[in-house]
């Protein structure tokens, strides 16, 4: 089922939410939409699933305006972060649920709906909890269950919003892994909330990047990483550091020392992004960027330095191999091998 959301705007007691909001998602893909507290991302989540009516704009499934429409008109499958099952009825009623209340003219037999629960518990490799309650079952077991509930009712579209938020790290990481697996399955049309970005970056098969009730950029996991659009996704997603430069007949300069890297940009002031991972070390001669470790810690193989930047304020963290011999009050030298300039604000 494709889904498009066309000019959608949403205010919650005239405060704006969402501005003028536009995304299309195709059957049958998986997307992600991240973005830090209060960009909008649950919103636009929940204006999808009928949860939310629009202030503005429209939201169809197909070709049909489903904005004016309930949840069950829409018939999507919503799995929320706190699981939200029912703590006096068994897993397997719990799965069965949307099923049974659906009016008489479209719900299954009571065999049929059983049938239908146990097989998708056995989907969620849950076989054999079917007389559990949610609180004999672990975190991860419970969010499991809230997915089979969620397919029970074949979705046209399956939400999720935040789904491993309330889990450890390990667990966290495993679900992800099984729900990549679950959509290659099913291929359900399905879009989930999150604010983590490793989560994004591998589960999803686009990521919509949010800032501020906006859409920053839409593109696969490699593009929105490798080739971010501005200053605010450079430095959402992933690491990130930058430095206040000047452009000057397309040329970039720190202070007055140029730094053998050009830009297309107009003169004027500009900032430099660049990943800590994703530079090299030179001598200290020549076109490059210099400064003094204020402070190094070890992480994993490598060694993130703190700098301190000649001829110009702030700092930046760099990437060196563990074994280098520099050290507090060293002076170290590198150039970024893959960078972006922005216009300053």
């Amino acid at each position: 089922m494709d889904v498009r959301v066309s000019g959608v705007r949403k205010e919650f007691d005239r405060f704006p939410a969402l501005h003028d909001v536009s995304l299309d998602i195709n059957s049958g893909e998986l997307i992600a939409l991240l973005g830090p507290s209060g960009s909008g991302k649950t919103t636009l989540l929940r204006l999808i699933a009928g949860l939310e009516t629009p202030t503005e704009g429209k939201v169809f499934f197909g070709d049909e305006d489903a904005s004016l429409k309930s949840v069950q008109e829409r018939n999507v499958g919503f799995v929320f972060q706190h699981y939200a099952l029912f703590r006096h009825m068994t897993v397997i009623d719990n799965v069965g649920f949307g099923l049974k209340v659906r009016p008489n003219s479209s719900r299954p037999s009571k065999d049929e709906i059983r049938r239908r629960s146990a097989e998708l518990l056995d989907f969620v490799q849950l076989s054999g909890l079917e007389k559990r309650y949610p609180a004999q079952l672990s975190g991860g077991q419970r969010q499991r269950v809230a997915l089979a509930r969620a397919m029970a009712i074949e979705p046209r579209v399956l939400l999720l919003d935040e789904p491993f938020g309330a889990l450890d790290a390990k667990v966290r990481k495993e679900l992800r892994r099984w729900l990549r697996e679950i959509h290659d399955k099913t291929k359900h049309t399905t879009v989930f909330v999150t604010h983590d970005q490793d989560e994004a970056l591998e589960l999803a098969d686009r990521v919509v990047v949010m800032s501020q009730g906006r859409i920053e950029q839409i593109g696969s996991p490699d593009e929105v990483y490798d080739r971010p659009n501005s200053p605010f996704v450079y430095s959402f997603i992933g690491e990130s550091s930058a430095l206040d430069v000047n452009v000057d007949k397309s040329e970039l300069w720190l202070g007055d020392q140029a730094l053998g890297m050009r830009s297309d940009l107009p003169d004027g002031e500009a900032q430099l992004y660049f990943r800590p991972h994703d530079v090299e070390l030179v001598d200290d001669s020549g076109a490059r960027i210099a400064g003094k470790i204020i402070a190094s810690r070890r992480v994993g193989a490598t060694r993130r330095v703190e700098l301190e930047i000649n001829g110009a304020k702030g700092r930046v963290e760099i990437e060196i191999p563990a074994d280098h011999p520099a050290r507090e009050t060293s002076l170290i030298a590198f150039r970024p091998k893959h960078w972006r300039v922005f216009p300053k604000n």
